[in-house]
């Protein structure tokens, strides 16, 4: 395994992290103050095409690999969440999902238009009684001819109301023997009749982000949008959660380094008894476990995305960096404001936001329990990399690129 990058990849980065400080870094205070998105934000991620990073050319995307994905995610976090939940949802979960298990019609239908940011995707699972355990979701769709008619409701839906299209599972056979084999997939018109939606305010944090309720009654879907079979729905939930948990644990690194990186500034320029507090022994304990939580972190996500590129399935390594780097993230924020004193408790300064966002990411895209339910399966042997029908192949950049 090889941990240098590649010229590529640090052009993404670079890219990224400019995009992220010179345009993002300068109004996110307002508009967390305000609880709305950035308005130019989507448009722009479109355009520089952090959208797209890790889609084939030939369906609109950058052509880049899964570690550069995880790289741009790490520099938008370090600026602000919503930025990373952006790519969390409509790139992760919706995106790559329809990369992984849409037919060639459907990737040209709803990918391309993806990737080049023309539309926005969201992925819509979570319901008012159904979260960690997705086979418990009520929402429906009934065949109709050559279409679905889709009933329900789901909740905390990042990008509700902005989103164009979504990812959406239902429950299409509530007779099958196991609930989880009576679920299947569907890209769903946000914009289609029968279809509500709206966002949730008063969020403790990523406040600037879109995070809402999508509501649908008597929704007609064409069955052409159901991505794969019905009854895989729930196998094709979960390898999305894959990719959008690879998301969240290098976004989260992204956090630690913010924390870090403020953290150190802070101390070099406070003084207490007569000298920086940077000189104080238990203030450099707090910095030293942030920069070694962020090495960590940074070094679990690369393997992680190092076997994707391999065409390795990697749900066990992107547990293990998801559950690792948002439990450090809200630590390293919560060291971060006890550095500054009182005026981390203030929104004057960035660590008061870093604590209220990084709280989220232990418990979305699975909850660090439903990560040691994941793990200890694996440990136990219960759990094994079964080849999916669909699987992600490996990065190759004749095919990616070409």
């Amino acid at each position: 395994m090889d941990f240098s990058l590649s010229q590529e990849q640090q052009m993404t980065q670079k890219m990224v992290r400019e995009f992220a400080q010179k345009e993002i870094a300068p109004v996110i205070k307002e508009y967390d103050r305000k609880q709305e998105p950035i308005p130019f934000a989507l448009k722009r991620m479109g355009e520089l095409g952090i959208l797209g990073l890790p889609f084939p050319v030939r369906y609109g995307g950058a052509g880049m690999d899964y570690v550069a994905l995880g790289l741009a995610c790490e520099e938008l976090e370090a600026v602000d969440t919503s930025l990373r939940v952006v790519m969390s949802v409509h790139t992760g979960l919706c995106g790559m999902t329809v990369l992984q298990w849409g037919t060639e019609e459907q990737k040209q239908k709803f990918l391309v238009p993806l990737a080049r940011g023309e539309k926005i995707g969201c992925g819509a699972f979570t319901e008012p009684g159904a979260g960690s355990d997705v086979a418990a979701m009520r929402a429906s769709a009934k065949r109709d001819g050559d279409s679905y008619i889709l009933n329900g409701e789901k909740m905390w839906i990042s990008l509700a109301a902005l989103a164009d299209l979504a990812l959406v599972t239902v429950k299409t056979n509530p007779s099958a023997r196991k609930p989880s084999e009576g679920l299947s997939c569907f890209i769903v018109d946000l914009h289609s009749p029968g279809v509500r939606r709206d966002d949730i305010h008063g969020k403790l944090g990523v406040r600037a982000g879109s995070t809402g309720w999508i509501n649908f009654q008597d929704v007609k879907v064409p069955a052409d949008n159901r991505i794969g079979e019905e009854g895989e729905g729930f196998k094709i939930t979960m390898s999305a959660f894959d990719h959008g948990r690879y998301t969240v644990a290098s976004g989260a690194t992204g956090m630690i380094r913010a924390c870090l990186e403020a953290s150190v500034s802070y101390a070099r320029t406070r003084t207490t008894f007569g000298k920086p507090i940077a000189e104080h022994q238990l203030i450099k304990e707090k910095i030293a476990k942030m920069a070694q939580d962020h090495e960590i972190a940074r070094l679990l996500y690369l393997q992680a995305g190092w076997m994707q590129n391999m065409g390795k399935r990697n749900t066990l390594q992107t547990s293990y960096a998801k559950k690792f780097a948002t439990e450090a993230s809200f630590s390293a924020a919560n060291e971060a404001i006890q550095i500054h004193g009182a005026y981390g408790f203030s929104d004057e300064f960035d660590v008061e936001r870093y604590l209220r966002n990084s709280k989220g990411a232990v418990i979305y895209e699975g909850s660090s329990e439903i990560q040691v339910l994941i793990q200890s399966g694996y440990a136990l042997g219960e759990r094994s990399d079964k080849p999916l029908r669909c699987e992600l192949p490996a990065y190759d950049e004749t095919y990616w690129q070409g």
